[in-house]
Formats: structure tokens, C-alpha cells, sequence
């Protein structure tokens, strides 16, 4: 700590009637305030851990967009995650809070149990079906007094284009949950709600050296099941679905005596299974189907509804994508979007309506490229003025409370779940988190020691380390413990506190949310 010395003016004498001048060591003030946040700010960013990387951060007044810190706030970086935030304020603003996506069945109204000629089943989208919303469908035909379809079930998911994964989505993610093939008609394999994924359950034979027992949910036969797996004495089963072909082979060894574990992959074509988990409801309904199965057909205008589904409002959709992270959710979203603005379901009109949607509060989005909803694509670009221009632009849209109340909370829930426990962030920071290999971001509001409403982003790119995100907890902390009167010392013994939580979790991989590991992490 640098001091400066004073001379007082007052004066000594010694008993020997000698005048001696009397100094005094006082220490210089701290900064405190906004220059105190950016010297621990600072601070923290000259961790090893960034050397060489690139690190882009901001933080704002969220009443008068006054920036309280600003390190490289213009530049461009690959968000990740945080590309949900834009995805989100989009579908609110063009879809509204009240939006449902319905899945529903057409054909000839029954004539004597019969329906005469082909029956559609047509989606828009629904990310959040599961195998008992499509036994459910079955069940109003079969109450309708369906007992025979004459002709094809035909699977019409041409409200979305058939484009299946974003630009530039990484090929080694493709089998997994995070990056699922994207259809107008498709159905999820568990209350997490994965969309286009079937799970797999693997457990213990009757006996060491015996089989392993290998289930899938849904139950289909729209994908072959090679099980190698066996009975042992500790569980270490490997679960991959093959690049080109719905074939998943489980390998390894599951301990006897446990409940065993799961894995869930991602299927080709997921209105094939679809349609392969519906044609089994209609079986077990007891309605028989005379035709075949065939799909990516329009179902015909003005044709007769028999049976529909409502999913759920789309701001409790909301929640369900942005505190897990639900990529599949945000892909759904954003082609939506562009299908409500002009008919059509793809990733340019997508872009187009989120751009026009969040260009009205104030975003400039000259300087981004936003390519997919989700954040899985490497050519996403945005930058943490931009992300922090939305959070504040979004407190003026009637459909702000779900926006905010759908982030993850710190050492609450989501993706935050497990991060900055016992600090000043704690059930204050409310973030979107983002996580690619050498990509990790955080951008949300935060309530300072003083009361005062803030956003900030943090963007960091192009590190080697395994996982960054204690850095993020640190300047997520400083920013929560941040007052008019705090000095950086004060702040920088906050940030610590969030440094020593973190350290048990650091090797933990960070390159995907902490929601998409199996178990999950958060």
C-alpha cells in the first residue's frame, strides 16, 4: 500500500529545551467507488489463467446505462450460451408470453370407426413433447371412435425447413443432447426435456459376467441397440451412437447390485421417431393402420383437426430453456420467430425477427452476427455492450419479469446452482452462463452493496485452461459487493472468498453447460 508522509504543525520540545518536529505517517486513501470495482476487476484479470487469451467486459448502470467498467466492451467474441439471451427477448417480443405450440392430428372425420384415407400428424415446433403427449393424441382418436386409419400416417414437420443443425456446430457434439437434430415434430426422453434424444438405461444383470440389461426411453425400434455391456463389479459403461446411423452400441461394465445408469443421444431424424412412437400409441389403442409411415409431407390445407396438444405457455417454456440451458428449446424458439414473421421456420428468418425484435430496445446489432439460437455455432459474434444494451433495454418490455425471473440464480438453481455459494452474489446475481471449449461467458444483473441495479457481461475467449469460470464468480462477486465507499481491498476480499468456494469444482470439464453432463454438475 503506498503511504505519504505529513509534517504536523504543531511542534515538541525536549527537556533539554531543543524544538524537535514532529512527523506523522498517515496512509493514503483507497479509491473507492467505481474506481475501486475496476482496479479489482483488473486485478482478477491478471490471473494466469487468461494470459494471452482475450477477455471482454462491462459493466453498466441498468437505470442510466452509465458504464461503471469498461475493459474491451466493443469486441467481438463467441458468446456461447449468452446467445440465448437475444434468442429469448426475441420469441417474447414476436411470439408474446401467452404463445403455445400445438401439435395436431388431421384426416376425414370417422365413418364407422374408419378414417378414410391418410392421417397427419402435424407439428409447429414443440420442443417439450414426450412419448405420453403422443399416447395422449392416440387416446382422443380412440375416443373420437377411431378404430382403423385406411390410409398413411404421414409426419408433417415442414413448418420448420429441414435444416438440422446450425452452421458450424461441431461434429464431435452431434450424438449428444446438446446439439440434436432441429424438427417442427419431435419428442423428448425425459421430464428434462431433451428433443430429438432417446435415453439410454443400462443396468446389472442376475450375475457377475452376465449381460447387462439395456432400455431406451421412448421404447422404439426407430434405433438399433448393439449391447455389449456386462455385469462386474464397478460401473463404466460407454454409450455412442454410431456418426451416420440410428445404431447406439453400450459397451463396458455396470456393477451388480446398483440401479445402473443412463445416457441420452441424439437420433437422425427425429420426426422418423416421431412418427414411430405415435404409430405404436395408435397400436396400442386399439386403432389399426392399414398404410404406411411416411414423412416430411404437408398435411393438406383446410384439412379436419381431430386431436390436438397445447404445449405450455411459452414464458413457462422460458424458464425450462434458459435455467438448464436448453439449446434444442432456443433453436425452437428461433424458428418460430421467423416462422410467425414470414412462414417461414428457418435460421434467417429467425435472425431477422430477433434482430428486429431486440434492434426496438435499443440494441445495435450492426456490430454482432448471430447465426443460430442457441450459441452452439463458433460464427456467433457478439459483444458484451451489446448483451448488456439488451438486459437494460429489456426492463421496458411488458414481458421483462419472465425474461429476468428465467436466468439462473446464484447458488439457487440452474446453471448457477452450485457457484458463488457464501458470497455477496448469492441469490443476487441473476446470469446467463455460456460454455464452449476455450469459451466461457456470464451476463446478467447483479444488486450492489449500495442497492443500485447493475448489468454486466463477461465474455472470455481463446484460453487453454480446463475451466475459467472462477475468474467469472470473482468478477460476478466484486460486482455484487461493489458500493460508493467500498475500497478495492474490501471488494478484492469478497472476490477471494469466491476463489476459495470454487477450488473443490475447478476440474470439473467446463467445455458445455453444467446441465448437459450425465449426471448433471450444477
Amino acid at each position: 500500500m503506498k503511504k505519504r508522509t505529513l509534517i504536523s504543525g504543531a511542534a515538541a520540545v525536549t527537556a533539554a529545551g531543543a524544538m524537535v518536529i514532529a512527523a506523522t505517517t498517515v496512509a493514503q486513501a483507497q479509491p473507492t467507488g467505481n474506481e475501486a470495482l475496476a482496479a479489482a476487476i483488473d486485478a482478477i484479470l491478471q490471473d494466469p489463467k487468461v494470459t494471452d487469451s482475450q477477455a471482454s467486459i462491462v459493466v453498466k448502470d441498468a437505470a442510466t446505462g452509465e458504464v461503471v467498467y469498461d475493459h474491451h466492451a466493443n469486441q467481438r467474441a463467441i458468446p456461447a450460451s449468452t446467445n440465448k439471451l437475444s434468442t429469448v427477448a426475441g420469441a417474447l417480443e414476436v411470439l408474446g408470453e401467452d404463445y403455445t405450440f400445438t401439435t395436431d392430428v388431421l384426416g376425414d372425420r370417422p365413418v364407422d370407426g374408419v378414417v378414410d384415407g391418410d392421417l397427419y400428424l402435424r407439428g409447429t415446433g414443440d420442443p417439450s413433447l414426450l412419448q405420453a403427449d403422443f399416447a395422449a393424441l392416440a387416446a382422443d382418436l380412440a375416443d373420437l371412435g377411431v378404430s382403423t386409419v385406411a390410409g398413411d400416417l404421414v409426419a408433417d414437420d415442414t413448418a420448420f425447413d429441414a435444416v438440422r443443425h446450425g452452421d458450424e456446430w461441431a461434429w464431435g457434439d452431434l450424438q449428444y443432447t446438446s446439439a440434436s437434430e432441429i424438427s417442427a415434430l419431435t419428442i423428448g426422453s425425459g421430464t428434462d426435456h431433451f428433443p430429438g434424444t432417446v435415453r439410454v438405461f443400462v443396468k446389472p444383470g442376475t450375475a457377475s459376467g452376465a449381460p447387462a440389461v439395456v432400455t431406451t426411453v421412448p421404447a422404439t425400434d426407430y434405433v438399433t441397440v448393439v449391447n455389449t455391456a456386462t455385469t462386474g463389479t464397478a460401473t463404466n459403461v460407454v454409450v455412442n451412437r454410431d456418426e451416420h446411423a440410428n445404431t447406439i452400441r453400450v459397451s463396458g461394465t455396470v456393477a451388480a447390485g446398483t440401479s445402473g445408469t443412463f445416457a441420452t443421444r441424439s437420433v437422425i431424424d427425429p420426426t422418423g421417431l416421431v412418427a414411430d412412437v405415435f404409430a405404436d400409441a395408435l397400436a396400442a389403442e386399439g386403432i389399426t393402420l392399414d398404410g404406411d409411415v411416411r414423412l416430411h409431407e404437408e398435411a393438406p390445407q383446410g384439412g379436419e383437426v381431430l386431436a390436438w396438444h397445447d404445449s405450455e405457455p411459452l414464458a413457462d417454456l422460458t424458464v425450462d430453456l434458459m435455467k438448464p440451458s436448453n439449446n434444442l428449446y432456443a433453436e425452437a424458439f428461433f424458428k418460430a420467430v421467423g416462422l410467425a414473421q414470414t412462414g417461414l421456420g428457418t435460421f434467417a428468418s429467425g435472425k431477422a425477427g430477433v434482430y428486429g425484435a431486440i434492434d426496438d430496445y435499443g440494441v445495435n446489432t450492426g456490430p454482432i452476427r448471430q447465426v443460430d439460437g442457441s450459441g452452439m455455432s463458433r460464427w456467433d459474434q457478439l459483444t458484451p455492450d451489446m448483451l448488456t444494451d439488451l438486459l437494460i433495454g429489456a426492463q421496458d418490455a411488458s414481458w421483462f419479469d419472465t425474461f429476468q425471473g428465467s436466468l439462473p440464480v446464484a447458488c439457487v438453481d440452474g446453471t448457477l446452482a452450485s457457484r458463488m455459494c457464501g458470497t455477496e452474489a448469492a441469490g443476487n446475481v441473476r446470469a446467463k452462463t455460456g460454455s464452449m471449449t476455450s469459451v466461457s461467458a456470464l451476463a446478467g444483473y447483479a444488486t450492489d452493496a449500495d442497492g443500485r441495479e447493475l448489468v454486466f457481461a463477461i465474455m472470455f475467449n481463446d484460453f487453454l485452461t480446463s475451466n475459467i469460470k472462477g475468474l467469472e464468480d470473482q468478477i460476478a462477486v466484486a460486482i455484487a459487493s461493489h458500493g460508493a465507499d467500498a475500497t478495492e481491498s474490501e471488494i478484492a476480499a469478497f472476490a477471494a472468498e469466491a476463489e476459495e468456494i470454487a477450488e473443490p469444482a475447478a476440474e470439473l470439464p467446463a467445455d458445455w453447460e453444467c446441465s448437459w453432463y450425465e449426471p448433471s454438475t450444477c
